[in-house]
């Protein structure tokens, strides 16, 4: 049976974009290569941590979403490990739950209910 996974890792901003790009594309080829099926990627671009990392104060995020039946996370991780661009990396699995809010979250449908309400809500003093 297979499952859904979320990986977000942290890569180290003292690379350039093509390094960057390099790594990622490294990561999602050990994915693909054994047997997993990628669902949606995310690049969330250099942001500022929380607590320095490696006296580091801001990191590259990029997130995967894949579908796999087998064991790919440990591989995955353990190249994780090996690799010294990745500053902190976390794989959490997915219930049907965060399933449907994510592909809602895609589709934009998460957080509209507000800007709709708002916007009638300026229509009425318009009118």
């Amino acid at each position: 049976m297979s499952k859904q996974y979320e990986t977000v890792f942290i890569l180290t901003p003292i690379l350039s974009e093509a390094q960057t790009r390099d790594a990622v594309e490294k990561f999602r080829t050990i994915l693909t290569s054994n047997g997993a099926e990628m669902v949606h990627e995310e690049n969330w671009g250099l942001r500022k941590l929380a607590y320095p990392i490696q006296k580091k104060n801001t990191g590259y995020y990029q997130l995967f979403e894949y579908t796999s039946a087998g064991p790919v996370i440990d591989t995955l991780e353990t190249e994780f490990r090996r690799d010294e661009r990745i500053m902190r990396f976390l794989t959490i699995s997915l219930d049907k739950h965060a399933v449907a809010y994510n592909e809602k979250k895609r589709k934009g449908l998460v957080g509209r209910k507000k800007e709709e309400s708002t916007e009638t809500k300026t229509e009425e003093k318009e009118a």
